[in-house]
């Protein structure tokens, strides 16, 4: 009776303590490649464990912001969202195996932007082969707006953008973060342009510190604690306990 005891009341202190851990603890990712670990993605997801593929938008998302207010876990939703994000991906498939091929040969990005940039203005084009008072119309207004009829060059686009990654994205109308929260992340993971990650800085724990305040004082926002706690797992066995002296990767 007494080991029974002894039993019951151990259970009781390991159920309330798994309970008090943070969600985003047990929440993981349903990709191979996580999309929180691309700059890109993770400035306009959330993990959400109740979305039908982990992820939704985060509201305060400039790019994918204005779709927070859907049901990200009704299935039926998503599943209506995720067939349009295939068919405007069906439209570009060409350029995402141009881009597979470029970062096989080790292409620089901005050979790769300008490549694909020329190459989207001619698949524009051929969309009118059948209807050239729409396709005389459509380089009319191209003449007038980029001063070329074919579209606008890659220098146009770089000009505006100051970023090869950019007019590359521009060229695509690409987002991995809305790849990841309608379950194509792994598919087009190929055709991502991530940054290479910066030089990492150590912060050696204080006293006092949780991982949120750390999170605060390093970005500026205690809800990225969880990049941080991602970032050292190999260090952070579980994310309510760090210790003074601890050091972790920034």
């Amino acid at each position: 009776m007494r080991n029974l005891l002894k039993k019951s009341v151990l259970f009781l202190i390991i159920a309330a303590f798994v309970m008090a851990l943070p969600a985003a603890a047990f929440a993981a990712t349903p990709y191979v490649h996580d999309p929180m670990e691309n700059p890109k993605a993770a400035q306009d997801i959330i993990v959400d464990p109740n979305a039908v593929y982990g992820y939704a938008p985060n509201p305060e998302s400039t790019r994918l912001g204005g779709y927070a207010k859907y049901d990200w876990s009704d299935a039926a939703v998503v599943a209506e969202m995720r067939k349009d994000r295939e068919a405007y991906h069906a439209s570009v498939e060409e350029l995402y195996d141009m881009i597979k091929a470029m970062k096989t040969e080790s292409k620089s990005i901005e050979d790769i932007a300008r490549a694909v940039s020329t190459r989207r203005n001619e698949i524009r084009l051929e969309s009118y082969r059948d209807d050239p008072e729409g396709l005389e119309v459509v380089k009319k207004s191209n003449l007038e707006t980029y001063g070329n009829e074919n579209g606008g060059t890659p220098d146009y686009f770089f000009n505006k953008y100051g970023s090869w990654e950019t007019v590359l994205e521009k060229a695509l109308s690409t987002n991995p973060g809305a790849d990841a929260v309608l379950g194509l992340y792994d598919k087009y993971y190929d055709t991502y342009i991530i940054p290479e990650a910066e030089p990492a800085t150590i912060y050696v724990v204080k006293e006092g510190d949780c991982l949120n305040k750390i999170a605060g004082r390093v970005y500026g926002d205690r809800s990225k604690w969880t990049v941080i706690y991602n970032n050292n797992r190999g260090t952070i066995k579980n994310p309510d306990l760090i210790y003074p002296g601890q050091e972790l990767a920034i």
